[in-house]
């Protein structure tokens, strides 16, 4: 063999050996059953701006509470089923900031904020970027992070706030105008727990496949049954709670420390 001809021979390794058909119609398709409800969170996400825009705030704040038991659907359909994917976890990123970034604070500012001018714009917005950070650094520590727990507030949860108080005041008959104020602190502090080191329970530890007893099934009817009663004003103490819960933790901790010191 010649030297010209020796220089034109490729070694084929496992590394450069061409990806067979199969594997290639895999590597090209997605998985349907989860990103069905990724699908259904940001429909409904969509969805609540539409209604904002027509006057339906009501609607709107449903349909953002929709959107958020899709989005808690999705991932743990996709670890039950074995279906995750990177196509999957970066649709539902997208999609999270459409349904609880972006949607919540239109609803808020058409409902409400636009009445103080400059300063509502600005709370909407300080609640968008809050979303976006939010979900960016999530998604960069997605490795790292401990499971058990959320680095800032959820956008899930900030959305079901701002949603929760604007649902809330509404069903009171309360207009948006002479809660503007309100809705402008409650909005803009969404939008900074969201982008804060506080540390939320992520409760992603609770086994769904697993056998439970008996009692706690009549449990979870019994809360859907409280909910029921009143569910705006229900479901938004709960998620105050929740909302609180990650700073009075982190003023307990730093007491608790600074007296053991």
């Amino acid at each position: 063999m010649s030297q010209a001809e020796e220089e034109k021979v490729v070694p084929l390794n496992q590394d450069q050996q061409p990806e067979t058909k199969k594997s290639m119609l895999r590597s090209k398709g997605i998985y349907l059953l989860p990103n069905l409800f990724t699908t259904g969170a940001l429909f409904f996400g969509f969805y609540a701006v539409v209604a904002s825009m027509n006057g339906h705030f009501e609607k709107a704040a449903i349909a953002i509470f929709v959107a958020m038991i899709l989005d808690g659907l999705d991932g743990r359909v996709a670890r039950m089923t074995n279906t995750q994917s990177e196509f999957g976890a970066e649709y539902d990123s997208l999609a999270d900031m459409v349904s609880f970034g972006v949607a919540p604070a239109l609803i808020a500012f058409s409902w409400s904020l636009q009445s103080l001018g400059q300063v509502g714009w600005i709370a909407a917005f300080i609640y968008v970027a809050g979303a976006a950070l939010r979900l960016a650094r999530f998604n960069t520590q997605i490795d790292t992070a401990d499971k058990n727990y959320f680095t800032g507030l959820a956008s899930p949860a900030a959305a079901a706030i701002v949603a929760g108080t604007l649902w809330a005041l509404s069903e009171y008959g309360v207009s948006g105008p002479d809660v503007a104020i309100l809705m402008s602190i409650v909005v803009g502090t969404a939008g900074l727990l969201m982008v804060s080191n506080v540390q939320y329970h992520s409760f992603k530890g609770i086994d769904l496949k697993g056998k439970v007893p008996f009692v706690a099934m009549l449990a979870i009817v019994a809360v859907f049954a409280v909910i029921s009663l009143d569910p705006p004003t229900i479901l938004l103490g709960v998620f105050l709670i929740y909302g609180s819960s990650g700073p009075v933790m982190t003023i307990w901790k730093w007491f608790k420390a600074r007296n053991a010191a």
